[in-house]
Parts: structure tokens; C-alpha cells; sequence
């Protein structure tokens, strides 16, 4: 029995190692383009991005604690357990958003207002399918000040909300609310 199996390995061997090498090397470009993909660098390359940028830097979450998060750390969800998403939105969100910064001129902010609520929707929408995994990646057990935060807290737990319906302004340029369990339900911005 021994025998059959040094020959069987012994034939295949070669071939199981190339395999084990490219499987490697693929898991490794995967991961490594996805950390690049992911980078404020590569996120602000586009013209259009350094607005949100700059917004996130005079933002309440820039510094505070210590802490200067980038793109990657609220709009891609990080960890293995959410890798699924991460790729998903590199290749949906990261798509669409070539395709719009090719089509749309976005060389002063007024053009890139014209379409903030837009680009703001799909962003919300992104973490309300998370379940806001990314805010929930920092804020591991919020306590909100004042009574009537915390009894905000207590029914989005119960009523299945999560923090980016109530929450849709706080780092970037303030544009209209959008209601994001009836967008889910209508398949489009309400």
C-alpha cells in the first residue's frame, strides 16, 4: 500500500506542486490587489474622489481618538469573513464608477455635486446591505449620549435597522436623506 502511494505521488507529484504553486500565487495576486485596490491613493487617483477626501479630513472622524481613516475603512469592508464583499465591491462599485468618471466631467465641485445624492445613495446603500459592517468595524459596542439616543439604539435593534439609516451625513458634505429600506424594497433611490 505504501508502494502504490510513493508511485502515485511520484507520478502526479509534479504536477500537484504546480498547482499548489499557481493556486499560491493567485490567492496572493487576489489579496494583494485587492489591499492596492483599496488604498486612499488608488481611491483619489480619480479626479472626483478628491472631493470626498478633502471632506473627510475636516470631518469629526479624521483624528478623533488617534485615528485617520480612509476610503477603504467605511466604504470596503475588511476582514476575511467580508472578503466576498470587498471583491464584489471592487468589481461592481469600482466598474461603474470607471464608466461614470469617463462619462461625467468632474473638474470643479459644482460638476461634482451635480451628482453627490446619487454617489451618496449607492454608498448608503452599499452599508445598509452590510449591515454597516464597516462603522461597526470601529464602533464595536456604541454607547450614544442622552436618553433619547440610547432609546434610538435599543429600537434598532429591535426593529432590524442598522447605523447608516439614521446616520447618512457625518463625514461627507451634507445632501438630502434618502429612506433606504424603501429603495431596498423599490430596487431604486427613494
Amino acid at each position: 500500500m505504501a508502494g502504490r502511494w510513493r508511485r502515485c505521488l511520484g507520478e502526479r507529484g509534479g504536477a500537484f506542486l504546480l498547482g499548489a504553486v499557481v493556486a499560491v500565487a493567485v490567492i496572493a495576486a487576489v489579496i494583494g490587489g485587492e489591499a492596492a485596490l483599496s488604498s486612499t491613493a488608488f481611491c483619489t487617483s480619480c479626479h472626483s474622489m478628491s472631493y470626498p477626501a478633502a471632506e473627510l479630513k475636516k470631518s469629526t472622524h479624521y483624528g478623533a481618538l488617534g485615528a485617520d481613516p480612509g476610503c477603504k475603512d467605511c466604504h470596503v469592508p475588511q476582514g476575511l469573513e467580508n472578503f466576498h464583499w470587498a471583491v464584489a465591491t471592487h468589481v461592481v462599485d469600482g466598474a461603474r464608477e470607471i464608466v461614470l468618471e469617463l462619462r461625467h466631467d468632474y473638474s470643479d465641485v459644482a460638476k461634482f455635486n451635480a451628482r453627490r445624492l446619487e454617489m451618496a445613495h449607492y454608498a448608503r446603500m452599499n452599508l445598509k446591505r452590510w449591515d454597516s459592517v464597516t462603522c461597526r468595524a470601529c464602533h464595536k459596542d456604541p454607547r450614544p449620549p442622552g436618553q433619547s439616543a440610547r432609546s434610538a439604539h435599543d429600537t434598532m435593534l429591535t426593529r432590524g435597522s442598522t447605523c447608516i439609516d439614521c446616520h447618512q451625513n457625518l463625514v461627507h458634505k451634507q445632501v438630502a436623506e434618502t429612506d433606504l429600506d424603501a429603495s431596498l424594497a423599490q430596487g431604486a433611490m427613494v
